[in-house]
């Protein structure tokens, strides 16, 4: 049979290029498909703040973080929470991540020129005992240029395929099928979509100019996920989450719609896990959008007071940077999808990050020059700009006047005046002496005992009606869209398998269209850090193993 390529790869984001860079190493010969334009290669890692899950590095060492194999997998396996029989291959590739996080991932990386920055950050502290879900230190490690500084090498080794003639990059091809003409899968067709100009991210046009039918000894698919169809969302939600929210912004463009995951479905691969999701419920409506309903999330130290709806505390130990799950199900058993971060000018200047490239112009652009005004007085400038754009931002002196113009943010004016005064000065009296009952105070104090954290992350405790640390500032959180943790599962070796456990033939699935490995890596939760960690890993398995098995 005379083939168009060895292998055809579906999908160009960070999990394809990877796959690809390792059937180029491997000599093979390699047609990378996307449906957008050609300046969206990389897909959502682009738009990424570069984190990656990293154990027992020099970084840590440098900041007296001490780390393990054995500590990092006991986290792993309290966030996880494993507990189906479709958890197998999940386990094993948790098993397999957190040996290549602990080994070889840093070298790995260090080797094609990706840098790291200095101060690791310590996301998903979790707040329960030992063995439950979160970060027992810090591990998050944030890429010297964000998302786009990570996807350069692996876009750098692919376009080096192509200019050998080993790879064949075909974008504005949406894929609709894959068949067999023998025992095997070996037939991609689809329609070829009409040019685009639309920038990266931006919604592309759907007009099909023309159809395309491609042959190959093996397939593999790292299409992404679910997190731009709303709809699909919330079909596939899960009741321990509460009710799907009545409105979600996008963290990710339009066109990481899942559709892709339906045809590998259809051809005889099993999708598990469907009802695993990873949302933020920190999220902003970006007051500059690339693409509908388009969503930033705050990254927030400790300080904020987190409040519901009614202006009441979340309950410990939903606070700012801990449980995303554990706070989301709370919310949606409240009946309103958003929430509040009540802080102040203080806390803001210390506290407030946002995630994406994007958001980063300093770490995302390489300049050290940019990361060391963030020392200066006033809040970042992308922080700045939504405090003066941004439709959920509220400054105001008294909590009269946040109180009311909260209320102005909402259907119905939901927030008593007295109800958040009480919890102000409630929260004012722990931090007046060094002794206290409220968990979130001692968590910022402990915080601080972490130089990273001292130095850029965690405001000096102080009294938020305190006026030389004002004004007050009110942040309107929404539930944000982002990851989808189930799919197809994957043995070890990234062959997709069929409801009978066997492989599909010729197959191959990575990224988060495989759950970022096995059909659920992360179980129910993740540990941050891992989704990027997570595409690699499983694409230069999938890469590796379809070059092995092609002649």
């Amino acid at each position: 049979m005379a083939y168009d390529a060895d292998v055809i790869v579906i999908g160009a984001g960070l999990a394809g290029l990877a796959a690809t860079a390792e059937l180029v190493d491997a000599g093979r010969k390699v047609i990378l498909l996307d449906q957008e334009p050609e300046q969206s290669l990389g897909g959502q890692a682009h738009w990424s703040f570069g984190g990656l899950f990293l154990v027992d590095t020099p970084e840590q060492r440098r900041l007296r973080i001490r780390d393990s194999h054995a500590l990092a997998w006991q986290d792993w396996l309290g966030t996880a929470g494993f507990d189906r029989p479709e958890d197998h291959w999940p386990r094993k590739w948790a098993e397999a991540y957190v040996d290549f996080a602990s080994g070889e991932k840093r070298s790995w990386l260090h080797r094609q020129g990706v840098r790291l920055f200095p101060v690791v950050g310590w996301a998903e502290r979790g707040g329960y005992d030992a063995t439950g879900h979160g970060n027992s230190v810090p591990r998050f490690h944030i890429t010297w240029g964000t998302g786009p500084g990570l996807v350069a090498p692996f876009e750098r080794r692919v376009r080096a395929g192509a200019a050998r003639g080993l790879v064949e990059l075909r974008f504005r091809h949406r894929v609709t099928g894959l068949s067999r003409t023998g025992g095997s899968v070996d037939t991609v067709s689809g329609e070829i979509l009409e040019p685009s100009e639309a920038e990266r991210g931006r919604p592309s046009s759907r007009e099909v100019a023309g159809a395309f039918e491609l042959k190959a000894q093996a397939v593999i698919v790292t299409s992404g996920g679910i997190g731009g169809n709303h709809e699909l969302v919330r079909a596939n939600w899960p009741e321990r989450l509460g009710s799907p929210p009545r409105r979600m912004l996008s963290g990710v463009p339009a066109h990481v719609d899942g559709k892709m995951l339906g045809i590998a479905e259809g051809a005889g691969g099993r999708l598990i896990n469907r009802d695993r999701m990873w949302h933020y419920t920190e999220g902003i409506d970006n007051w500059n959008p690339i693409w509908p309903l388009h969503g930033i999330r705050i990254l927030s130290g400790p300080s904020p007071l987190w409040l519901d709806a009614r202006g009441k505390r979340l309950p410990v130990p939903l606070f700012p940077g801990f449980d995303t799950l554990g706070t989301l199900e709370h919310i949606m058993r409240t009946g309103h999808d958003h929430t509040w971060f009540v802080l102040t000018q203080k806390i803001i200047e210390k506290e407030f990050t946002l995630s994406g490239s994007e958001q980063n112009p300093d770490l995302t652009g390489k300049s050290v020059r940019g990361v060391l005004g963030r020392a200066r007085a006033g809040a970042p400038g992308p922080v700045q700009a939504f405090m003066d754009r941004g439709a959920d931002f509220i400054v105001e002196r008294s909590p009269a006047d946040l109180v009311r113009r909260m209320n102005e943010l909402t259907e119905e004016p939901l927030i008593s005046e007295d109800v958040l005064r009480a919890e102000l000065v409630a929260r004012d009296r722990e931090i007046a002496h060094s002794f206290t009952k409220d968990l979130q105070v001692t968590a910022m104090r402990g915080a601080r005992k972490y130089l990273g954290d001292r130095l850029i992350r965690t405001a000096a405790p102080h009294r938020l009606l305190d006026p030389k640390a004002g004004p007050l500032i009110a942040v309107r959180l929404n539930i944000l869209t982002r990851k989808t943790l189930g799919g197809l599962e994957t043995d070890l070796s990234s062959r997709v398998l069929t409801d009978d456990g066997a492989p599909l033939p010729g197959v191959y699935a990575a990224g988060e269209a495989a759950g970022f490995g096995g059909g659920g890596v992360h179980g129910y939760r993740s540990l941050e850090g891992t989704f990027l960690g997570g595409c690699l890993f499983s694409g230069r398995t999938a890469g590796r193993a379809a070059a092995r098995a092609v002649s």
